[in-house]
């Protein structure tokens, strides 16, 4: 579908130099490469089903908010995380953390289920931390 422009250029001094009409298509896709790194709607996708969680799922606990806020700034003051570690998803439903997301080594997972280990409150470690691909 197509949407008529008015385009109109006006001079310096304000007066009326050109007119004309224009078509601009609407409702433009980007499409991605099916390997490009910034395809990932297999994983939205996954996402959409109910039983994974996502950062919505976190409920309104004191308890639960606090786990999650102590855990959060354990993972950012570690300078050595990168900025996707830093970045990972941390849900806690009473006391039970999910983890989720891009990391880019082995070493960085296993860090940040050592910080969430060692965080007080916490039941449960789900770790679904994924390594991202080279």
């Amino acid at each position: 579908m197509y949407k008529r422009l008015l385009l109109v250029m006006f001079s310096l001094t304000g007066s009326l130099m050109m007119t004309g009409t224009a078509q601009a298509e609407q409702n433009t896709a980007l499409y991605l490469a099916a390997d490009s790194a910034l395809e990932n709607t297999e994983l939205n996708t996954r996402d959409k089903d109910s039983t994974t969680l996502t950062p919505v799922d976190q409920k309104e606990s004191k308890a639960d908010i606090d786990i999650t806020a102590a855990i959060r700034k354990k993972i950012i003051r570690d300078k050595r995380l990168s900025v996707n570690a830093q970045n990972v998803k941390i849900i806690t439903l009473n006391g039970v953390v999910t983890l989720r997301g891009p990391v880019e080594t082995k070493k960085e997972k296993k860090r940040i289920q050592k910080i969430v280990k060692k965080t007080r409150g916490v039941v449960k470690i789900d770790n679904q931390l994924e390594i991202k691909a080279p």
